[in-house]
């Protein structure tokens, strides 16, 4: 299956946190998407293996994608290595997507900036000819490099180089974090277990006020911030007239 947009993330719930509301406009639009993870969060305070396994397959559901998997690297211990590049390069020629979005390069949580490193590394590596690779069927992979990668806000802020208008799905956005039953504080959540960085109703509320915050610097009311690993450019001036109707 060929994607328009594949979004990874190092942990079940990143791509949420980062990109959902973009990965719901662009699907609403016809594009096809699908996300990957590269660990299972085993090391997380709260749920388990299974209740995240299950938490991301609604969350998968509600954003509407056509594929998701796990590609089960130690949560906390994996490198930005030949092994683990090889992993990523076989997902990225398996689904040839034109755009990657991925973790940041720099945050609070080591495992983002380092999986921000590894997404970017093999996204570059997976277009080598020499670099070779077989599917699940042991047929040979052609290269495929994506045309760009972009990297989501996580914890820490940086100005983004890229916003994008999530106002009209930003209520499927949230139901799709909400999804995290285990992580997040919502209506389902239980008051068992230890409380967290994340767990707190104020987490949720900081992404409510970071979406509108983006928004005000674009005039809309919610908005989510990219990275660019390359400078964007258009052909005339008419997208931005189009971005202003």
């Amino acid at each position: 299956m060929k994607l328009d947009i594949l979004a990874i993330g190092v942990h079940p719930d990143d791509v949420e946190l980062g990109c959902s509301g973009t990965l719901i406009n662009e699907i609403k639009r016809g594009k096809k998407a699908g996300i990957v993870d590269l660990t299972q969060g085993e090391l997380g305070t709260r749920g388990t293996i299974e209740t995240r396994h299950e938490e991301a397959a609604r969350a998968a559901k509600i954003i509407g994608v056509s594929v998701r998997e796990n590609l089960k690297m130690r949560d906390g211990f994996f490198r930005n290595d030949e092994e683990n590049q090889v992993k990523l390069i076989r997902v990225i020629r398996k689904y040839q997507p034109h755009i990657v979005i991925g973790n940041i390069l720099h945050d609070r949580h080591p495992d983002h900036g380092r999986a921000g490193h590894l997404i970017s590394t093999a996204a570059y590596l997976s277009g080598l000819s020499k670099i070779e690779t077989n599917d699940e069927n042991g047929k040979a992979q052609q290269r495929w490099r994506p045309g760009y990668v972009l990297h989501y806000l996580q914890d820490w802020y940086h100005e983004p180089d890229l916003l994008i208008d999530i106002s009209d799905v930003f209520e499927q956005r949230m139901e799709s974090i909400k999804a995290y039953s285990t992580q997040f504080h919502t209506s389902q959540s239980s008051d068992e277990g230890p409380q967290t960085y994340i767990s707190t109703p104020d987490f949720l509320e900081s992404v409510i006020a970071r979406a509108r915050m983006l928004g005000k610097k674009i005039g809309v009311k919610y908005a989510e911030g990219f990275l660019t690993e390359k400078k964007i450019g258009i052909r005339n001036l008419d997208a931005l007239i189009q971005n202003e109707t």
